[in-house]
């Protein structure tokens, strides 16, 4: 392990003993390396993800760090709504406790493309399988003392729109557009589901997190030009605002961390500023209520 990533989590992470938590995209990037560094801390760790083989080497990668927690593999597709109920009634069936759902899986300014259930697949991926698997572990989530459900947003969600017009590429595509619009549904969603979790007296607690500019397989679609005259943090920094999300005590509803640096670009975990965009109430119950027809998932 990174000296520096090490030294963060003795610093920084409580131990996690007895937890459990849930990271989707657990097999590379951010999702990797915040497996990694809450196995180091005693959780137990569902790593989920679509393809078998990779979760099993990211597991192996993992568990050769002589880890004190426990780590258990998931498989799901985030482009499949059926799959995503699949996974979540695996999960539901096995596990009697899930202290973290962290929402981490995404992609980034794709070709044009759509889920199997007919959605743009940025939007689909990113935020409707989260929100259905959200709602799905809801039961279990709620009778988990203080659980927490942390959603991965991004720089991107700044000045976005939600054009409820335009989820299923009814518009010429914009790849850049879509990816935005994806990462402000996040936040949105993070927020809402806050209100309501608030308005019903329930224990779960909703916060989100972004991590600035990281190098990871997020990028795979962006033109290496463009790359190029940016600058990245590795990917072990950038999962430091989710580790900070999923286990910093004193939370409340609908807090939202991402790097320390210059417009949030780099840097370590601090309170990050919500934009405008994500505040409109009136948008985002519309965008719940369009969520829970989409994926037939109703909650809390």
């Amino acid at each position: 392990m990174n000296i520096e990533f090490s030294d963060w989590i003795g610093s920084n992470l409580s131990r996690q003993d007895g937890k459990t938590v849930l990271i989707t995209g657990a097999n590379s990037g951010i999702g990797y390396y915040a497996a990694l560094a809450l196995a180091s801390v005693g959780a137990h760790v569902i790593m989920a993800g679509r393809d078998e083989t990779k979760i099993a080497a990211a597991m192996k990668s993992i568990e050769a760090e002589n880890v004190s927690g426990t780590l258990e593999s998931g498989t799901v597709d985030l482009s499949s709504l059926q799959s995503v109920r699949n996974f979540a009634e695996w999960v539901l069936k096995k596990h009697s406790r899930l202290d973290v759902l962290i929402n981490n899986a995404g992609v980034m300014m794709t070709p044009a493309g759509k889920t199997e259930d007919g959605f743009e697949q940025q939007f689909g991926i990113n935020f409707l399988s989260h929100f259905a698997l959200t709602g799905l572990l809801y039961p279990l989530l709620n009778t988990t003392q203080d659980a927490r459900v942390v959603t991965l947003s991004s720089i991107a969600h700044r000045g976005a729109t939600i054009d409820f017009d335009n989820l299923r590429i009814e518009k010429p595509y914009d790849a850049r557009r879509e990816y935005y619009q994806s990462k402000l549904a996040d936040l949105m969603f993070t927020l809402e589901l806050g209100k309501r979790i608030a308005a019903n007296n329930g224990s779960i607690l909703s916060v989100a997190c972004h991590p600035g500019f990281t190098k990871t397989e997020l990028q795979r679609h962006l033109d290496p030009k463009i790359l190029g005259g940016l600058v990245f943090m590795a990917a072990w920094q950038g999962s430091l605002p989710t580790l900070v999300a999923a286990t910093k005590v004193g939370l409340q509803q609908g807090d939202y961390y991402g790097p320390d640096g210059p417009g949030e670009m780099g840097g370590f975990p601090m309170v990050a500023v919500i934009d405008d965009a994500a505040l409109k109430s009136d948008v985002a119950s519309r965008l719940w209520g369009e969520a829970q027809q989409a994926t037939g998932v109703a909650f809390p």
